[in-house]
């Protein structure tokens, strides 16, 4: 199932849209998902991240370390 979403964009992103569109052959709703998607993605990435830096329990390697544990 799927659910419309209206959105407005700026003319210029609007236009680059519609030109990516038209060379990849895809619908710009299919572009506009797919770049959602990357961006939840990194966003819940970026939020795991930020929750391993604030945990204190979370072990931290020095660089040295880790070079050496793969072999560099």
């Amino acid at each position: 199932m799927s659910i419309a979403v209206s959105v407005r964009l700026p003319e210029k992103l609007a236009a680059e849209l519609s030109e990516v569109a038209r060379i990849s052959e895809r619908s710009k709703s299919f572009l506009i998902q797919k770049a959602l998607e990357a961006y939840l993605n990194d966003q819940a990435d970026l939020q795991i991240s930020i929750d391993r830096l604030h945990d204190p329990t979370d072990s931290v390697i020095s660089l040295e370390d880790m070079r050496s544990e793969i072999d560099l």
